[in-house]
């Protein structure tokens, strides 16, 4: 399998965004959001549109839009707060989605978030740093990075016929890009609550609380 090397002295084109996966319907009314693909991604940081940030917390309320347990009271009878309850109440949230990596000049991708994986796991990035050393990323594709000695190694599909695209970056570069994509998720989580204060006044500070678990974020200040 080839692999591609990071060759140091050459102008950065690997990224990486944290990206939420879109899949809720098109008829949603509870407040204004943008037009998407359905299974497409949006990708999350501070500059979105008012639009956007609806669409984001909309696919994030939908993501956990399910009867919680009885412990965590009965559901709101209302539409908003019917859709809002999952959300604002189960304990572990789910986003589905993750960081994406991706070569910006011919939009290679190295690793896709895959079914079943949430961007509330973003810190297993971390742990391929400095912890177990290997981490995957859901499935169809399962994209995997792993750490070999100072370098990290991104593979696309490590199930597939030939893995995919394949590279190699140093380890502080696949530091800095992580924390570039943790900024972006805080920058995006502060814009949100903005959002909320906006179209959401009732249950802004829940909704930004809830926001922050589910991006495994600590609360914006």
């Amino acid at each position: 399998m080839a692999v591609l090397q990071w060759v140091r002295h050459h102008p950065r084109v690997i990224v990486m965004h944290p990206v939420l996966e879109i899949s809720a319907a098109d008829d949603f009314t509870l407040w204004p959001v943008g037009e998407h693909e359905a299974w497409g991604y949006l990708v999350l940081n501070g500059e979105l549109t008012p639009a956007e940030v609806g669409t984001a917390v909309m696919q994030i309320a939908h993501c956990n839009d399910f009867e919680p347990d009885e412990e965590h009271g009965p559901c709101p009878t209302d539409p908003l707060g019917a859709f809002l309850h999952g959300l604002l109440t189960m304990p572990d949230l789910f986003a589905a989605g993750g960081f994406r990596v991706t070569e910006n000049a011919t939009d290679t991708v190295f690793v896709e978030p895959g079914c079943c994986n949430g961007l509330e796991t973003w810190r297993d990035w971390l742990q391929v740093l400095d912890g177990t050393g290997c981490s995957s990323f859901g499935h169809d594709p399962s994209s995997v990075a792993e750490r070999v000695g100072d370098m990290v190694r991104l593979t696309f599909d490590a199930y597939g016929p030939d893995g995919g695209p394949v590279i190699e970056l140093p380890v502080d570069e696949t530091r800095r890009l992580v924390a570039g994509a943790q900024q972006d998720l805080r920058d995006f989580l502060g814009l949100a609550g903005i959002w909320a204060e906006q179209h959401l006044p009732a249950h802004a500070a829940a909704v930004t609380a809830a926001l922050a678990r589910a991006l495994d974020l600590a609360p914006a200040p």
